[in-house]
């Protein structure tokens, strides 16, 4: 697919697990484990989906999944699986080496978004995954990584943060605008401070990188929000208000963390929405 002047690739990173109560907070399990279904540790089985873009000038990654050189406790802990899917197979598909790109926009900097962004040396120690790449954070949701609650401080590993300002690769962008031509940072702060979703459109055709504000289908639901979330009222403020514009514009929402369903159009119903259609970017 195109959408104005960029070419879109999408495919899965990998494969994670995390606990079904916290990915719907307040939501019963009788609910969520018909389309999420557990295993013997309540964890359900989440992808770390990435989209690339290219216009011939750049090539533009948005997240980087999980990181390849975590600790064997940390891939135990969440399950991550790259058996059949990796960053390395996701560039060897789209026809790009890790050098090609030129940009990572990052939606914020939890580990299963963030952590791909460096990868080991070959001594032990993280450099940039990505070594010509500008990488592009909210200043806001920076400064949170490096100082984070204690709510939310394990969601965050700062080994897999800092070599990234510490070669010179990181841009602090200050609030939602144009970062590229056809390219919207639309700006949201329920599940943590300064996190930035992409905004793709031209040529009629509109696709917003849901992030973490809406990782899978069943999340299209507002009041199915995570207990990770920092803000629930303010994350359900939020995903009325983007799901809204989705839905009067016909806008596609990418899905990260959903295994089977990765992009769709929405459409309104009585007391709120739900999946239209499924749509296939690699076409």
């Amino acid at each position: 697919m195109k959408i104005g002047s960029y070419g879109i690739f999408a495919e899965k990173a990998g494969h994670f697990r995390l606990d079904g109560g916290a990915m719907f907070g307040v939501v019963p399990k009788v609910f969520w484990e018909t389309m999420h279904p557990a295993d013997d540790k309540n964890r359900i089985l989440l992808s770390t989906s990435l989209v690339l873009l290219a216009d011939g000038k750049k090539n533009i990654l948005i997240d980087t999944g999980n990181c390849d050189a975590a600790s064997d406790k940390m891939k135990s802990i969440y399950s991550m699986d790259s058996s059949e899917y990796s960053m390395q197979n996701f560039l060897s598909r789209s026809g790009i080496s890790r050098e090609d790109i030129t940009d990572v926009i990052l939606t914020h900097l939890h580990f299963d978004h963030a952590g791909g962004a460096v990868s080991d040396d070959g001594t032990g120690a993280l450099m940039p995954a990505f070594p010509n790449a500008v990488y592009h954070v909210q200043k806001k949701q920076f400064a949170w990584a490096m100082d984070p609650s204690g709510r939310d401080r394990a969601s965050y590993m700062t080994e897999q943060i800092l070599p990234i300002r510490e070669a010179g690769r990181l841009s602090l962008v200050d609030g939602p605008g144009e970062l590229f031509p056809g390219i919207e940072l639309i700006v949201v702060n329920g599940h943590t401070p300064g996190m930035q979703l992409p905004l793709i459109s031209g040529g009629g055709e509109t696709l917003l990188y849901g992030g973490d504000l809406i990782p899978l289908r069943s999340h299209i639901a507002p009041p199915w929000i995570m207990a990770y979330d920092l803000k629930p009222l303010k994350t359900l403020e939020e995903k009325e208000r983007i799901l809204g514009q989705a839905a009067d514009e016909n806008w596609m929402i990418f899905f990260e963390h959903d295994p089977a369903v990765s992009c769709c159009r929405i459409e309104r119903q009585k007391n709120g929405f739900r999946m239209k259609e499924e749509v296939a970017l690699n076409r």
